[in-house]
């Protein structure tokens, strides 16, 4: 009889020690999580990473293209000039050759206001040369270069007082407009709408396994609680059937000792 509420007690000792307190201990991310979230944590990074060169080599120079406004401009002169230009070119893995390519120097006037500035081919031809209209790609091939050079120059020769599209800069004292802008809004939109998208889904990989783990734990900690309160109740149950097969015994032994008592 001291058997069951000894175990019960026992029971109940586990119980209040605290078992589930040590479902920390117990459930482990697998291997799958693991790598889930290394996936998660490198496409975030990668996103970084791509925000960080495309912001310095397209939303930069597209930030200084922004603020050119467009206006009309007329080709008043095209000249190539005498001296050509040193440039380097690569003619291998550990090959590099010296050439040289004609300066082309285009020269329009800005309608809106009268101004006589050089025409150049987009932002970068500005950074690169600001005196010529483009920097062709460097080659050994001299008749080349000048051949491009001179179909270019023909171009703006038959637009000789025909109005044709622009962007300047209002706000720079600097004497030059560009022709088309290299970098639109569509460039843009793909250079922040691509890195967004990697971020976001690299957040929500590691987001889902995270909520997937902390539902687990709940799930386990439930679970630990329902069988320890049903195992506990176990003993008591015993303990009363129990008491009741005593009482039943004794009576019947009491009957049986009464019809055996002589008379």
């Amino acid at each position: 009889m001291t058997a069951f509420p000894a175990s019960g007690k026992k029971r109940e000792t586990d119980y209040s020690d605290g078992d589930p307190l040590d479902v920390h201990k117990r459930l482990s991310s697998s291997a799958g999580e693991d790598r889930a979230v290394l996936l998660g944590f490198a496409m975030m990074g990668f996103s970084v990473l791509m925000f960080f060169l495309l912001g310095t080599t397209i939303l930069k120079p597209f930030m200084l293209s922004a603020q050119r406004e467009e206006s009309t401009c007329t080709a008043i002169h095209t000249d190539i000039m005498d001296h050509w230009l040193d440039c380097t070119f690569t003619c291998g893995v550990h090959c590099r050759g010296q050439g040289k390519y004609p300066c082309l120097q285009v020269l329009v006037n800005l309608t809106h206001s009268g101004q006589k500035a050089l025409l150049h081919y987009n932002e970068e031809a500005v950074q690169i040369n600001p005196k010529c209209f483009y920097t062709p790609k460097c080659h050994q091939d001299r008749n080349d270069l000048l051949n491009s050079a001179l179909d270019i120059k023909e171009f703006f020769d038959h637009k000789n007082g025909t109005p044709f599209s622009c962007f300047y800069s209002p706000d720079s004292q600097s004497e030059d407009v560009i022709l088309i802008k290299k970098y639109d809004q569509m460039a843009i939109f793909h250079c922040l709408f691509w890195p967004s998208l990697t971020l976001l889904g690299g957040a929500l990989i590691v987001g889902m396994v995270r909520l997937t783990q902390h539902l687990s734990l709940l799930c386990e900690k439930y679970s630990t609680v329902v069988r320890d309160e049903v195992g506990g109740k176990l003993p008591y149950i015993g303990q009363h059937q129990f008491k009741l097969w005593s009482m039943r015994r004794s009576k019947g032994r009491s009957r049986e000792i009464l019809r055996l008592w002589p008379n």
